[in-house]
């Protein structure tokens, strides 16, 4: 579809302003020119690049990634590969060994910022460039630069000739600007995690070998001149034997990054979502992916009604699944999955990767700080998605009554494995992998589906919904999400992102007596962890009826609605006091069984001592 240059200046103008006054947004124009060489592996670039320093800073110099320049052995993404503990199987000393034919690179060949030369360096996978003259507060400035790039053996996310076979996942192939907020610049080296960007439009044409067929981030401006199953019905291509190239034009408005893929094999499909955008799919067709991959549209049609009803709508005009890459790895607009699995797992990592779009291509939390604000909720509404499949018998597989169980035990690996680091470190700087992968995937998970039990589902499900559409596109934090979330629920929730983002004290709450006195008894309750908690006491009579105490914490400042039926409000637990009794008023023969928390949503590390 075509877009016109005022329409995007107008929605740079429009997201700009819409920011909060104190969480102002840079933006960034991109304008790229590609030309590769399949058979060297190189590229040439011109990039063209309007910075808008909407900040209230004056800007001395800017930093750019320069992703490639990781895969060259002694690099930092090398050498952390080589020194954890637990190294990602897929890197461990693999860039060690990269001849250098294989190595990736991006060299600057030249830089003028506003039509003058700067002075710069490379430092890694960072440029720094110091400038002529500052960027004013509310100024622009533009960059025109020339570079080249080798594209580096397949290893982590991006690079050529992955274990099956797509020539070329381009991600992380471009100097991309360093991202600068409320809280300075984020020029952080690339060692293989995970991303912070600049909002911005991206207008690239990319040319390429003409039997290479090109998927990704962006809305393709001349499909009736590529064809390869993108021109318009009914039209044909005429095809010049002479001409050895194609040049594929692509715009993507506001994202913050943009990725592309390639390959001479790629079998291109789409499906329009009923409650959706246009899907596209591509995919080297054999007997491991032809059956499940002509499976899937119809299957990730469900799957964006579901998503658009219960996390916001998607405001793009389409989405691209297509095989490359390592696994699974998210990007604006499109995601880069190895595509030789099983139905099952093939609609798996398509749900989790296109959730990311919620969280991340969307929201654009700052991932690198706050993996788990990505990665946990992606993961948690993931599971309720593929929940939902379940129930609508899209896939295979018994639908479940508690779809987060997985990170319940994911996190409670962690807790009992005396790795557990706290959530508020960065992602970069985990010392282990095993400790990263459970708190920011488990660990993420279990804090948003344990706010269900502490503010109640739907106070939870109506929260995240507010969440997305006031936050979208503006960058949100931690702080941000638990704000919505007390709006929401009324209840003060300050205590419980302290303790379960910011430390690493675990709940632990157990039954330590039951007493009977005058016809009456008397059940005591013993926090045993450091994190304090509300409580559902569940207890049992012989007739076969129960009844439902809740306990609030005095800190919550409110109570989550009830849910289930009738409860008994009992007084609030001072999380100063270990100890804390109530009165049943029956006898002790009289009950057959107390639990504390029976929904298990409470991340309790020892349900041992929860039911007597």
């Amino acid at each position: 579809m075509k877009k016109n240059i005022l329409v995007l200046v107008m929605l740079c103008i429009t997201v700009a302003l819409s920011a909060q006054a104190d969480r102002w947004q840079q933006r960034a124009l991109y304008q790229m020119d590609i030309n590769m060489d399949v058979e060297t592996h190189k590229l040439q670039g011109t990039q063209r690049l309007v910075y808008m320093n909407n900040s209230p800073d004056d800007l001395n110099r800017v930093f750019y990634h320069l992703y490639f320049n990781a895969f060259q052995p002694n690099s930092m993404m090398d050498v952390r590969n080589q020194t954890l503990p637990d190294a990602d199987r897929r890197v461990g000393n693999r860039i060690s060994k990269l001849k250098p034919n294989e190595v990736g690179y991006q060299r600057i060949k030249s830089l003028k910022v506003n039509g003058q030369a700067v002075k710069y360096k490379v430092v890694g996978t960072i440029l720094e460039v110091e400038l002529n003259s500052a960027i004013p507060a509310n100024g622009s400035a533009i960059f025109d630069m020339e570079f080249e790039a080798q594209v580096p053996v397949q290893i982590r996310r991006s690079g050529r000739d992955n274990k099956e076979g797509i020539a070329y996942s381009m991600a992380q192939w471009y100097p991309k600007m360093c991202e600068y907020d409320y809280q300075g610049w984020h020029a952080n080296p690339y060692i293989g995690r995970e991303f912070h960007g600049i909002w911005g439009d991206f207008d690239v044409k990319i040319t390429i070998d003409k039997d290479y067929v090109i998927g990704g981030t962006g809305y393709l401006q001349n499909p009736n001149q590529i064809g390869h199953g993108y021109q318009d019905e009914g039209v044909k291509i005429k095809k010049n034997r002479k001409q050895k190239t194609n040049t594929w034009h692509f715009i993507a408005p506001n994202v913050h990054d943009f990725m592309w893929a390639a390959d001479p094999d790629y079998t291109h499909t789409s499906y329009q979502a009923e409650n959706g955008p246009m899907m596209h799919f591509f995919y080297q067709e054999n007997d491991k992916t032809k059956d499940n991959w002509e499976a899937l549209p119809k299957v990730m049609d469900k799957a964006f009604t579901y998503i658009n009803d219960n996390f916001g709508k998607y405001p793009y005009e389409q989405y691209t699944f297509i095989q490359g890459g390592d696994g699974g790895m998210e990007y604006p607009m499109a995601t880069l999955i190895t595509g030789e699995r099983a139905l099952g797992s093939l609609v798996g990592v398509s749900v989790h990767e296109l959730m990311h779009s919620w969280y991340q291509m969307v929201l654009g939390t700052n991932e690198s700080l706050y993996p788990w604000m990505d990665e946990g909720f992606t993961s948690y509404a993931s599971a309720e998605v593929m929940n939902q499949l379940k129930i609508l018998k899209a896939i295979p597989g018994d639908p479940s009554t508690f779809p987060q169980q997985g990170s319940y035990g994911g996190y409670f690996a962690l807790a009992g494995s005396g790795r557990e680091e706290p959530m508020t470190t960065h992602s970069d700087h985990y010392t282990t992998n095993f400790a990263y992968g459970r708190a920011a995937y488990s660990k993420g998970a279990t804090f948003l589906s344990q706010l269900r039990y502490v503010i109640g589902k739907d106070n939870v499900a109506k929260g995240l919904l507010s969440y997305y559409n006031t936050w979208k596109f503006k960058h949100p934090n931690v702080n941000d999400f638990i704000r919505i979330m007390e709006k929401q629920s009324g209840i003060e929730l300050d205590w419980y992102k302290e303790y379960f983002v910011n430390t690493t004290q675990q709940i632990d709450y157990g039954i330590t007596g039951v007493n009977e006195l005058d016809g009456k008894t008397t059940v005591i309750l013993n926090k045993v962890g450091g994190m304090p908690m509300p409580l559902d006491v569940v207890v049992k009579y012989a007739d076969g009826s129960s009844d439902l105490f809740y306990i609030p914490l005095r800190i919550m400042r409110g109570e989550k609605p009830a849910e289930d039926g009738a409860r008994k409000l009992l007084p609030d637990w001072k999380w100063t006091h270990p100890y804390y009794q109530f009165v049943v008023p029956t006898t002790k023969a009289n009950i057959t069984s107390i639990e504390i928390d029976p929904s298990k949503m409470m991340a309790d590390v020892d349900r041992g001592n929860n039911k007597i």
